[in-house]
């Protein structure tokens, strides 16, 4: 009589022996692209480019060749993902990557490889992950029942946090270690277990496409996004500000590792230092920012607010310890953000429009990442690193302030007087959100559900 209640109390990657395998090959794929992108860019900064070359630009030249793939190719991932078996998908990804970092590490192991190789890896492996990601996330409503979507959607946007914690704490120390070759080969193995582990694990929802129909039959998504977006506009107005605020925040990997060489003069555990920073506090983020109360746009623009404080706080005090507590609190400001709005799109948003919805939001929100790291790549090698934290700092302040408003422009917003119990074991079976026309009805629907990143 007592096990059934336990077994409910139980997180849902327990519980649920699907969901918790396909998520624990997330967390090794993104693991693997986080170690291999933190890595490659300090490899290029304090080995590959000498003490006269343009480290910034390199190293920004590198991350945006690494966020190509989910923008260039989002037409087609949408198309591959409506038509085809979810499971088939995600294990093909994972496997092509681990034969891809396979084969480069092959390469790196026999002769010192030229910087054309790992910028022609990152592309590959890239294109890789911008398939696996927005797939998984599709697939989440076919892995656990609908009660539990929340609770899902909180674990696999906490695997970034993870993979930021793992790869970036990991990838500098790694270089350090073995050069490059330990971080691809590392990266071969993590790849490659996680297709097995998606290889042999069974759907128990089954894969459902467009009207309820199975991938395989060919039914493309009924609708563009232009579409999906034009009956919420409300969301329209979030990843808009999400794709601005990115311009600001993911210049975070390009100048981390640029501080730490020109401003703390310190050698790769430092940078993962500051890379396990960020993790445990996207991490501590994805798990608390469903308790903080009022609506999705007051929390997210206080959030980038203080994201905004966090981020020049390098900039005006110069000290490791200062970098690490700011990366954490700017950290759990992206997961307090993410967790507000993510399970709410996975609500709001039909089924058969979800494959072209979630992999044109990844490449909405990442289009920004290629011009961020090209110019403040660019800058880097003109600017102190301290300048750009400001910049960061001060870009980051109307971001902020839009997101406040796009909500109180409606006028005053539903207070969240009914959430949900916070613990998920308690919550109850929750029923799918209709499409809404309203910002008001979307800001309270957010304020009712305990949410589950954007990025």
């Amino acid at each position: 009589m007592t096990a059934a209640p336990a077994r409910r109390r139980l997180p849902v990657v327990l519980r649920n022996r699907a969901f918790g395998t396909v998520w624990a090959a997330q967390v090794l794929t993104q693991a693997a692209s986080r170690m291999f992108q933190v890595g490659v860019v300090w490899w290029l900064v304090a080995h590959a480019v000498g003490s006269g070359g343009d480290r910034g630009l390199a190293s920004g030249v590198f991350l945006a060749v690494s966020t190509l793939p989910a923008v260039a190719l989002a037409p087609l991932v949408a198309t591959v993902i409506a038509r085809c078996r979810h499971r088939t998908v995600l294990a093909s990804a994972a496997a092509l990557a681990g034969l891809v970092a396979a084969a480069t590490a092959g390469w790196t192991c026999a002769a010192p490889p030229p910087m054309a190789v790992a910028y022609g890896a990152a592309l590959l492996l890239a294109g890789c992950q911008a398939l696996f990601d927005p797939c998984l996330t599709t697939s989440v409503p076919e892995l656990v029942d609908d009660a539990d979507i929340e609770e899902a959607t909180g674990f696999e946007l906490a695997t970034q946090s993870l993979a930021g914690l793992a790869g970036g704490l990991l990838g500098p120390l790694i270089v350090d270690a073995w050069d490059l070759a330990g971080i691809v080969s590392g990266c071969a193995g993590a790849y490659l277990a996680a297709a097995v582990l998606v290889s042999v694990t069974r759907f128990p929802r089954g894969a459902t496409g467009a009207g309820g129909a199975d991938p395989a039959d060919g039914v493309p998504p009924r609708r563009t996004l232009r579409q999906i977006l034009a009956d919420h506009r409300f969301i329209r107005r979030v990843l808009l500000c999400f794709a601005a605020a990115n311009v600001f925040t993911t210049a975070v990997y390009v100048v981390m590792p640029l501080y730490t060489r020109s401003v703390l003069h310190a050698q790769g555990s430092t940078v993962a230092a500051l890379e396990a920073a960020l993790g445990i506090g996207t991490l501590l983020g994805s798990f608390t920012g469903a308790r903080l109360r009022g609506s999705a746009t007051t929390v997210g623009g206080a959030c980038l607010a203080l994201m905004a404080a966090a981020l020049g706080t390098p900039g005006l005090f110069p000290d490791r310890t200062a970098a690490i507590g700011a990366l954490v609190v700017a950290g759990w400001c992206v997961g307090a953000i993410g967790v507000r709005f993510v399970a709410l799109f996975q609500r709001l948003v039909p089924a058969e429009d979800k494959p072209g919805f979630f992999a044109m939001m990844q490449a909405l929100l990442g289009a920004t990442f290629p011009l961020s790291s090209l110019v403040f790549g660019a800058l880097g090698d003109h600017l102190s690193p301290q300048v750009l934290c400001l910049l960061q700092a001060v870009g980051l302040v109307p971001v902020a302030a839009a997101l406040w408003w796009s909500g109180r422009r409606a006028g005053a917003l539903p207070e969240a007087a009914s959430a949900a119990p916070a613990a998920s074991g308690s919550a109850a079976p929750a029923k799918p959100v209709e499409p809404v026309e309203s910002v008001e009805s979307v800001e309270s629907a957010v304020g009712v559900v305990p949410l589950g990143d954007t990025r």
